[in-house]
């Protein structure tokens, strides 16, 4: 089993099943804010690199979803300097395996299964998206509760 980095949203209910199927399948992880963490160029591209431009966005984020900000619109260092800006537009979470130093960015179950493995098959949906565009998880302004208990 892994252990694994895992910077995510405080108080977001899809982190938290994320994070539930990595502990399933027996994988520690060191809960780290996506929001506060200490971003540069060098650290967020080593997660995102690999990812074309438009794949490092949070697609749930306000700005995004309101067109504000059109990834498909941006090179890689304009890109980088608004997700540096702004961390709430990096899509999350951001995992990196103690291990072997190997990093990943999103939650799509097969490349988490591939790239660490999980306890069982999960339904792509239901781990890489928040549940309902209704739902809006808390900003770092407005923290839910239970969530200024949680390790960050």
């Amino acid at each position: 089993m892994a252990h694994i980095v895992f910077y995510e949203k405080p108080g977001c209910g899809g982190n938290a099943r994320q994070r539930a199927a990595l502990e399933a399948a027996g994988h520690t992880l060191e809960r780290r804010n996506l929001l506060t963490a200490p971003w540069t160029r060098e650290a967020l591209l080593a997660f995102l690199a690999p990812l074309p431009v438009t794949d490092w966005f949070n697609r749930s984020a306000p700005r995004v979803k309101s067109g504000e900000v059109l990834p498909e619109a941006l090179d890689a260092d304009t890109a980088l300097a608004l997700l540096i800006a702004e961390p709430l537009l990096i899509r999350r979470p951001l995992m990196q395996c103690r291990d072997d130093g190997s990093r990943l960015a999103g939650f799509d179950p097969a490349a988490v299964h591939a790239w660490v493995g999980l306890a069982s098959p999960v339904p792509p949906a239901s781990l890489d998206t928040c549940p309902s565009a209704r739902h809006r998880c808390p900003t770092a302004d407005t923290p839910t509760e239970g969530a200024a208990h949680a390790p960050v």
